[in-house]
């Protein structure tokens, strides 16, 4: 069984759901505090021993990679002559971490074309999908717990999340399943968006995929979906019926962040304030002087 070697990251979206803010800005550079939304995901991919990260832009884009490539120097410059050494060592360090590679999205618009955008990079190889506007904190990371699965079953691993709340649920893709073992489980099918009295689970699988080189072929052969795009999880059901088991890992020790919505950005926003080293205590106790 080949290695996963690359990581694909769309990040090629219009960002509608934060205009005007997303109008020149790409959502993926969206702060979360002081890092941006897309370089959790990139360092999520470092640390399950990834570093070929290959990022599918489009319009407007350009800030991702002016983010992860090598300081300017005047940059450089300027934060020596400020005794700065520790931000210059950061920032450099953002840009050695990864292999990156930019292929700018062309075709339909849906969630599958991105991942088509990505073959030549990929070539006959097994490949992982991470969102660029979400990502996963767990330990350890979801990427790494997904590949462990991987090695050991083959076909396609998809990152699962439970849904605490119940009405939660018809915002997510919710999955049918059959237990194989611990927290790993086999998809029987992927119910889009359900009604919560109608769920078959309250497993949301989404966010995260390991997909073998033939995910191309399929995306090439369906039909536009739901809303006349190419949705990959109609060419992941197209493996499905073809022979290729479908698994998902419930992501232990994790937590789910969907920064691609106003207010769960905001919320975790919030979250890792209150947790950031130079700012908590001050950050704390501001949330607590606010008459709400």
């Amino acid at each position: 069984m080949k290695k996963i070697t690359k990581v694909v990251i769309p990040a090629a979206g219009f960002g509608t759901r934060f205009l005007p803010q997303t109008k020149a800005m790409p959502k993926e550079m969206l702060p979360i505090v002081d890092k941006p939304v897309i370089q959790y995901v990139v360092e999520e991919a470092i640390d399950s021993k990834i570093e070929n990260i290959i990022i599918i832009t489009g319009a407007n884009k350009r800030a991702i990679e002016d983010h992860f490539d090598e300081p300017s120097q005047d940059l450089i410059n300027n934060l020596m002559s400020g005794k700065k050494e520790h931000l210059l060592e950061e920032i450099q360090r953002i840009s050695r971490m990864a292999n990156f590679i930019y292929i700018r999205q062309k075709g339909p618009y849906g969630n599958g074309t991105p991942v088509l955008t990505a073959e030549p990079a990929i070539e006959d190889e097994p490949f992982a999908v991470l969102w660029g506007d979400e990502f996963i904190h767990s330990k350890p990371p979801r990427l790494a717990q997904m590949i462990k699965v991987y090695e050991k079953l083959g076909g396609v691993i998809i990152s699962g999340v439970k849904i605490e709340n119940k009405e939660d649920l018809k915002r997510y893709g919710i999955a049918d399943l059959t237990h194989v073992e611990n927290n790993v489980y086999k998809i029987n099918k992927i119910v889009e968006k359900p009604k919560p009295s109608e769920a078959p689970s309250n497993i949301a699988t989404h966010g995260g995929y390991i997909l073998p080189p033939g995910i191309f072929s399929a995306l090439r052969t369906i039909e536009p979906g739901k809303g006349g795009e190419i949705w990959l999880v109609d060419a992941i059901n197209l493996l499905k019926k073809q022979g290729v088991p479908i698994y998902t890992v419930v992501i232990e020790n994790g937590k789910y962040y969907d920064t691609g919505n106003k207010f769960e950005y905001l919320k975790t926003v919030i979250e890792f304030a209150v947790q950031h080293k130079e700012i908590n205590g001050e950050f704390k106790n501001f949330l607590k002087s606010l008459n709400l």
